[in-house]
């Protein structure tokens, strides 16, 4: 009779260990991928026939433009806010920046106009010179400029609107007053119990080449998910929902810049590619497209979630709701007086 010894209290079960029935309810990433294939494969016939109809053409025909016009720009932000994330010391800007906190403010709201980097990457870098010692005012002014401001987002602006370059200017003048007010408005207002001081963040324990890599996949994957998220909401927008619809809203001024702030905090569209959705809104008047342009750079879901995760939920519970009714007074005012 052969025997066995008991596993000491504590010890990690082994794969013998796990149930078979367990292990065989499973289900891999190909496998799952292989089953997709199939289903696709069986229902080709229906899914022709949908694909054929005038609404999914027109649906297909806006998905595709609005995606592969961003694309490009995406990545090259991608890959410019990554290096900047990783291989700018945050201490160059604390040296840059005026000690008196109401010239840092403007200074490092202006530096997001030489600083390309998305809002993924603007917040983790605004964490990281709150902890070197810069003044909240300005860290939390160079967060809300440097995705509305930096050249990639001015020059996807740019190709987005080929016939309206005055959006560029107001995206640019709307954006950067915001910004500063918020700065001035926390340094005016805010509270240090308010604000908690960040953690340290993920890759300072990496070497560099590893960060920067780690941060480019994290952002194309969150960033290219918003964007095609954002390409499905303006394409169905665009192809599903009745013109009538359409046009009372953008008829309306005041609904117009409402419904459009609002899907901006909801798409969650990084600033490299929204322009290009903002474009293909073509009932709504310029004015509420710059609010679109505005808002989204600066407060939506995915970025409320990350303030909350880095300065805390008290912090974000009191900055985002101010930074929203903010842009959308900003592009508002900058809007009716450029555009």
């Amino acid at each position: 009779m052969a025997i066995t010894e008991d596993a000491p209290p504590g010890a990690a079960a082994g794969p013998a260990d796990v149930p078979s029935g367990q292990e065989s309810r499973r289900l891999s990433s190909p496998l799952v991928l292989t089953l997709i294939l199939l289903l696709a494969v069986l229902a080709q016939s229906p899914i022709r026939g949908l694909l054929g109809t005038p609404l999914m053409q027109s649906w297909m025909t806006v998905f595709v433009a609005v995606t592969m016009q961003a694309l490009p720009f995406l990545v090259l932000g991608v890959l410019l806010s990554a290096a900047i994330a990783v291989f700018v010391p945050p201490s160059f800007f604390a040296r840059a920046l005026p000690r008196r906190p109401a010239l840092a403010v403007p200074v490092a709201g202006m530096a997001g106009a030489v600083l390309p980097g998305c809002e993924c990457a603007s917040v983790p870098v605004a964490g990281a010179l709150v902890r070197r010692g810069v003044t909240p005012a300005a860290a939390l002014a160079f967060l809300l400029s440097a995705p509305a401001i930096n050249p990639i987002v001015l020059t996807a602006t740019a190709v987005a609107f080929p016939r309206n370059p005055e959006m560029v200017l107001g995206r640019f003048l709307a954006s950067l007053l915001v910004a500063c007010v918020m700065g001035w408005l926390w340094q005016r207002l805010g509270r240090t119990d308010w604000l908690r001081p960040p953690a340290h963040a993920a890759h300072e324990g990496a070497t560099k080449g590893e960060a920067f890599w780690n941060s480019v996949r994290h952002d194309t994957v969150h960033a290219g998910g918003f964007l095609v998220l954002g390409a499905m909401a303006a394409a169905t927008l665009k192809a599903a929902t009745p013109a009538e619809w359409l046009r009372t809203a953008a008829g309306n001024p005041l609904v117009s810049v409402l419904a459009l702030a609002v899907l901006a905090v909801l798409l969650s569209i990084c600033s490299e590619a929204d322009a290009f959705v903002a474009a293909s809104l073509t009932q709504f008047s310029l004015t509420a497209k710059l609010v679109f342009l505005v808002v989204g750079p600066m407060i939506d879901l995915k970025l409320f979630a990350m303030q909350a995760g880095t300065f805390g939920r008290g912090f974000a519970l009191r900055f985002a709701p101010a930074t929203f009714a903010m842009a959308v007074a900003g592009a508002v005012v900058t809007g009716t007086v450029l555009l």
